[in-house]
């Protein structure tokens, strides 16, 4: 499912940021991308996706921002006062010499360390973040699961009020194609057997009831409807839901006897598509 999560916390000497974006997966497929120093730390972050998310592709990225406060850098007093001492040694030698600034002091080799911040505390901050992170992120693919999941309805019942269209036009429809087959056949034959012309009628009615189809479709969206109120991953399911809809949506307009059916079939069939393109996103 596609989301979305930043966390950022400031540690000693910087700050810490994860990034994570998802996308819809078969499978849990995590991508780290982490600063050298916390490369060992990938198994157990996976463990905690493992934990919180059951499928999707995930690229996460931390990023340590170095910052010079003053806990990051360190002045060597020792050093500075050997500076100052062999700069009075010269000022002795030069009397007319400028007095050694504080920046210019900055500047000598050694004066200035950086302190580089302590492994195990920041393997403990970026964890802490990680699960701060793996929350937002399975929070923004719950809102976007539920704003899918009403898209899915709303398609659903379009896809109920065309099946139940179809359904009250069938009776007028199958009553007038049998009409229409008697004139036909009035006109071609003088003498026919009216055993004969009864069962090719009832075999071409046949072929022409789709009340199967129409029970089929209305059980697949009811059951689509109880997929999506369920917990958990539920996407696999409707994709197979969304299979068995478009195949009883093919198979009326296979049997479709009128332009009104051919229709109804046709909305179906766009509804379905549009449907399977959002459970696509689903997990």
């Amino acid at each position: 499912m596609t989301a979305f999560a930043r966390a950022t916390s400031q540690v000693p000497g910087g700050a810490l940021t994860w990034e994570l974006r998802s996308v819809n997966h078969r499978f849990l497929e995590p991508h780290f991308r982490l600063p050298e120093t916390l490369r060992e730390l990938e198994m157990p972050l996976r463990d905690i996706l493992r934990e919180r998310l059951p499928r999707g592709k995930i690229d996460a990225t931390l990023t340590l921002t170095e910052t010079a406060d003053d806990g990051w850098i360190a002045i060597d007093e020792n050093r500075v006062s050997a500076y100052v001492g062999a700069c009075a040694q010269i000022a002795v030698l030069l009397p007319q010499s400028a007095p050694v600034s504080p920046l210019d002091l900055l500047r000598m080799p050694g004066v200035v360390r950086v302190v580089a911040p302590d492994r195990e505390m920041l393997a403990r901050a970026a964890t802490g973040l990680f699960h701060q992170a793996v929350a937002e992120l399975a929070e923004v693919r719950l809102r976007e699961g539920e704003q899918l999941a009403t898209l899915i309805r709303d398609r659903l019942d379009r896809i109920d009020r065309e099946v139940e269209k179809m359904r009250a036009l069938l009776p007028e429809l199958l009553a007038a194609q049998r009409a229409k087959l008697r004139a036909r056949l009035a006109e071609l034959i003088a003498q026919i057997d009216s055993d004969r012309l009864e069962q090719e009628l009832a075999y071409l009615a046949q072929r022409a009831d789709v009340d199967e189809e129409l029970d089929r479709l209305a059980t697949h969206s009811g059951e689509f409807r109880r997929a999506l109120a369920t917990s958990g991953a539920v996407g696999r399911r409707l994709d197979f839901l969304s299979q068995e809809l478009n195949r009883e949506a093919n198979t009326l307009g296979s049997k479709s006897i009128s332009t009104a059916t051919t229709q109804a079939a046709v909305e179906m069939k766009v509804l379905i598509e549009q449907i399977r393109e959002q459970v696509q996103n689903l997990e």
